[in-house]
């Protein structure tokens, strides 16, 4: 039975932080410097919660999984292969369906909480 004891609150639950840049092969741009900070993953390992932190840069992305985010800080562009794009702002939050597939840009740092959903 899972109890109040249970609840992830991440200011409260420290882990490691993981850094690292976006494979050379995906980069078009920048170093595309990231963190995270993955403060929940469940039993099943398809669902997992936490912070993402980047510098400027932009590389292409292939969304496998469901996402959904809060941009706390910065300003970021997502493009589709088509060329059609969606800029997100701090306070914005917003889901990346699985499926989409394009290129993710930092135009100022950001940081973001995120809620990810991989069906297997």
């Amino acid at each position: 039975m899972t109890q109040a004891s249970d609840i992830i609150v991440f200011q409260r639950n420290p882990v490691r932080v993981e850094q690292f840049n976006a494979p050379a092969e995906r980069r078009l741009e920048g170093d595309c410097a990231q963190t995270v900070e993955n403060h929940y993953s469940d039993p099943s390992g398809q669902f997992h919660a936490g912070i993402w932190s980047g510098g400027c840069g932009r590389w292409r992305v292939k969304y496998h999984e469901h996402e959904f985010c809060t941009l706390l800080e910065g300003y970021v562009r997502l493009t589709d292969l088509q060329g059609d794009s969606v800029e997100l702002y701090a306070g914005d939050h917003f889901v990346i369906p699985a499926g989409f597939e394009g290129e993710w840009e930092v135009l100022e740092p950001a940081r973001k909480t995120y809620a990810i959903f991989e069906p297997r």
